[in-house]
């Protein structure tokens, strides 16, 4: 184990990373299978009825247990083990297909587990994509609405869920809803957030939007705490910007990156960042800085959705010291990243205890006008950079996430991945710390990250009222778990 911890490289480039391409070529070669047989909504009639089986049997055997989906809790992309897998009644879902691409209506048909690699690599050669590509490529279309999903054009259209129109869920009692913004409103309001507590997702539908060829991106590195707050507040405000994102490097250092989508470059200024052989997105960005050069250049779009997918953001750095060393990325960077499932799956316990003492995986959502306050929270109790800042417009609609006011709010999303630098870090009390913060803002915290709230300080956070009274109405009670029990630290033990 003290050679897993010190030197995990040897394990993640010896096994992980030629295990991972395998893994992706399965996956690949299935899809394609499917396509190609347009077998996908023909079979998804019977597994939805497969689902619906297994639930009414759940029933017939007395209720006992709670239920929650057969998919291990290795291939989630949160780093939380769940342990509640073990204990409740796992109901198997196998829902991986894109099942139909309505160009009139501008909406995409897909079962839950779609990954956002997947899902853009198919809808790219029609012409589409979906308004808001969450980063990595093995987040799932169930996840990002059970639980949520961001991207820098979040400042135009909101999460990933305000980009869905439609969701079909298995509920408690097995029968099967459709539900959107006209129809069964109520229950499309407050699946979002709910983590798989108020029925199975087994079908969703997303708004598309025209594909463009490239992205226009424009490097502007900022000194200077409130000059960084108040240039990346005024790009967010500006809807000719497709995408707005912020690096921040330290407390007074970060590099503002704003970008338009087309279908004209300069052949001279592309750059296709996610060719394997290419720096890893951040360090590139980083180049702008420490030449405190602003620069134009052009990306592929599917290289600039999957941006920090190569490096998973910046967290490959911890694992593999050199991968961005130049003769790694020619020789082995095909191969990367290694599955997050994959490393979660071989972890071992002192790893995963190493990870919840010493490291940091947390998105915290806060108003935009409390940004400069928000930073400096973060370098006081984290002292983890880079940060990752990333706009996105919240409307008031019903539900477990919105503004405090009856207003649609500009907020942005506060990412710190990493070792915190803060020599008295103790992972849960300043974990508490930062939520209570984040609650003093009438901000929210990711559900995919460690969360350390009391129930009470929970529900202060985020808005119960349509969630239990859906919950009573359905009898969910008996069925599934509440959120807080599913995510919070007590559901691991």
């Amino acid at each position: 184990e003290a050679v897993l911890v010190h030197h995990r490289w040897v394990f993640v480039c010896f096994f992980l990373m030629p295990l991972s391409i395998l893994f992706d070529v399965y996956y690949h070669l299935r899809a394609w299978a499917v396509w190609r047989l347009h077998s996908a909504p023909r079979q998804h009639a019977q597994r939805v009825r497969n689902i619906q089986a297994q639930v009414r049997e759940w029933k017939k055997e007395g209720s006992k247990r709670y239920m929650c989906t057969g998919r291990p809790g290795w291939l989630t992309v949160s780093l939380r083990v769940g342990k509640y897998k073990k204990t409740h009644k796992n109901i198997m879902i196998n829902l991986m297909d894109v099942l139909e691409v309505d160009s009139e209506r501008q909406v995409v048909r897909v079962e839950p587990l779609v990954t956002m690699g997947q899902l853009t690599a198919y809808l790219n050669p029609m012409g589409w994509t979906v308004p808001v590509v969450p980063e990595l490529d093995d987040l799932t279309i169930g996840g990002l609405i059970m639980g949520t999903g961001i991207e820098s054009s979040s400042h135009i259209y909101g999460l990933f869920q305000h980009t869905c129109v439609a969701y079909e869920l298995v509920l408690a009692d097995g029968s099967l809803v459709r539900c959107s913004p006209t129809e069964n409103s109520d229950l499309f309001y407050a699946v979002p957030w709910s983590c798989g507590t108020l029925g199975f997702l087994v079908a969703a539908e997303i708004k598309m939007v025209p594909a463009k060829k490239y992205v226009k991106i424009h490097y502007q590195p900022v000194r200077g705490l409130q000059k960084i707050c108040e240039k990346f507040t005024e790009e967010s405000k500006k809807k000719e910007n497709s995408f707005v994102e912020g690096l921040v490097y330290s407390l007074d250092e970060a590099v503002i990156m704003t970008g338009v989508l087309t279908d004209e470059a300069e052949q001279n200024k592309i750059n296709r960042i996610g060719n394997y052989y290419k720096p890893w997105f951040f360090k590139h960005v980083e180049q702008y800085l420490k030449e405190d050069r602003t620069g134009t250049e052009y990306i592929p779009s599917r290289h600039y959705y999957h941006r920090h997918t190569r490096s998973i953001f910046w967290e490959l750095q911890d694992i593999i010291p050199f991968g961005n060393n130049p003769v790694f990325r020619y020789l082995f960077g095909w191969m990367v990243p290694p599955k997050i499932s994959l490393l979660k799956l071989t972890q071992g316990e002192a790893i995963r205890k190493l990870y919840e003492q010493h490291h940091v995986v947390q998105d915290m959502l806060v108003p935009m006008k409390s940004l400069e306050k928000s930073i400096q929270t973060f370098h006081d109790d984290l002292h983890v950079y880079p940060l990752w800042l990333c706009p996105f417009i919240l409307p008031n609609n019903p539900g477990m996430v919105h503004p405090k006011g009856d207003e649609t709010e500009l907020y942005v999303d506060i990412g710190a991945y990493g070792e915190p630098r803060r020599k008295q870090f103790e992972a849960r009390a300043s974990m508490r710390q930062m939520e209570k913060f984040v609650r003093s803002m009438h901000g929210f915290q990711m559900l995919y990250a460690d969360c350390y709230m009391t129930r009470e300080e929970f529900w202060d956070m985020f808005d119960g009222s349509l969630y239990h009274k859906l919950r009573e109405e359905m009898n969910c009670k008996d069925a599934f778990p509440e959120v807080y029990d599913k995510i919070c630290k007590a559901a691991r033990h």
